[in-house]
């Protein structure tokens, strides 16, 4: 069985590397519409059973729960952006300037879970909770990746 905080650490260090790959695209490019779609594909599955799994677990718990909220909307806050992106003109400036602002927020994001909010919960969640939330993400990412 995996380790959940190791799961999603794997996960962010992907992200990293897709974020920097999307950085270096140009322009309305085959290779920028490709490595967004795999970025918004990757990103939506992962923060999606990590909502499911351990934030859903996190708000159960009075001393986790704040962090959890906060987690919870900072993943609203890239999904706007994302939606943003998308309904914006590739080639434009304006798709640049924001998703410099996206990859700012969910380097900021990802930082902090890493930092702050996984650490929280592994000193409260106990090892056979970690152990069943790692499960639960693991099906609800392969499951989300496939609705796709």
């Amino acid at each position: 069985m995996s380790n959940i905080f190791k799961s999603l650490k794997e996960d962010h260090d992907r992200h990293r590397k897709m974020l920097e790959q999307l950085g270096d695209t140009s322009g309305d490019s085959e290779e920028r519409h490709a490595t967004f779609k795999a970025f918004k594909e990757e990103v939506s599955a992962h923060a999606a059973a990590e909502e499911q799994s351990l934030y859903s677990t996190m708000l159960e718990c009075p001393e986790l729960t704040e962090k959890g909220r906060h987690s919870v909307a900072e993943h609203k806050e890239i999904d706007d952006f994302i939606e943003e992106l998308e309904d914006t003109d590739m080639s434009s400036p304006g798709w640049a300037a924001t998703f410099k602002k996206m990859r700012h927020r969910y380097e900021h994001h990802i930082d902090e879970e890493e930092t702050e909010i996984f650490p929280a919960a592994q000193k409260v969640l106990s090892g056979k909770v970690t152990k069943e939330i790692s499960g639960e993400f693991n099906e609800r990412k392969t499951a989300e990746l496939e609705e796709q």
